[in-house]
This record gives structure tokens, C-alpha cells and sequence, in this order.
């Protein structure tokens, strides 16, 4: 059953964004105000550039901790050229990637344009909505 859902099913469609500018304290407290654990870093097309995550921001605690600050812009943090995800991709093939990385969340396309993104939940929200 789980082998014939998409992605496109069970993704958020509802995308948050930052930009590469944004300070990365509006980016952590945008991703708290919305409880995504990453956000798509995009330009002002919106053309993907990178993920900032809940690691990203992490490791900015930590240097703060040496440094005293916690400034920095996002470009400084996120990770460029994530891994994306089709939206007409399977589930099953999606968890299949969860399980060989560590990133919690895909950015999801569609015809060259993000549609979503899609998460650890999203896949076990599917497994319950299905059973």
C-alpha cells in the first residue's frame, strides 16, 4: 500500500522560506513560530539555494559559545545543493533515503518548481493515515 503512495499526497505545501541574507536568529525563530525543523534557503526567484536546519542552528549555538556571538547570516550556516525530492516520487522510496542520511526534510518539485517539502513526520503521518 505504502509503495503506491506519493509524495505529493502527504508533503506540507505550505513553504517557509528564508533567504541567504536573513540573519540566522529570524531564521531560528521563524523555524520555531512555524515548528518546521528546516526551512529551503531560496533567492529572490525562488530559486533553491540551499537547507538551513535545526543542526545549522545548533552549530551556532556551539559557536557562540567560543565567540560571544551569534551573528552570521544563513548563507554562512545552510548547507548548499540539498538533495530534492520528486513530487510524483514514492514514499517507501522516500523513507528509503531517511534511513541512509540524517537529513530530516526534502524540498519537493514539480516540473523544475518547489512544491513542498517533505519530513521524517510527513512519512509516518502517511503510514498512520493508511493503516
Amino acid at each position: 500500500m505504502l509503495a503506491k503512495l506519493a509524495v505529493a499526497d502527504y508533503m506540507s505545501k505550505h513553504l517557509v522560506t528564508v533567504t541567504p541574507q536573513t540573519e540566522v536568529t529570524s531564521a531560528i525563530k521563524t523555524m520555531l513560530d512555524h515548528k518546521v525543523t528546516s526551512v529551503p534557503v531560496v533567492d529572490s526567484h525562488g530559486k533553491l539555494l540551499g537547507i538551513f536546519s535545526e543542526k545549522d542552528g545548533i552549530k551556532i549555538v556551539v559557536e557562540s559559545a567560543y565567540n560571544q556571538s551569534m551573528a552570521g547570516k544563513v548563507e554562512d550556516f545552510m548547507t548548499a545543493d540539498p538533495m530534492v525530492i520528486d513530487a510524483d516520487e514514492s514514499l517507501v522510496d522516500v523513507a528509503a533515503k531517511f534511513l541512509d542520511s540524517s537529513i530530516r526534510s526534502f524540498p519537493v518539485f514539480h516540473h523544475g518548481a518547489m512544491v513542498g517539502i517533505i519530513s521524517r513526520v510527513d512519512v509516518l503521518r502517511s503510514l498512520i493515515a493508511t493503516h
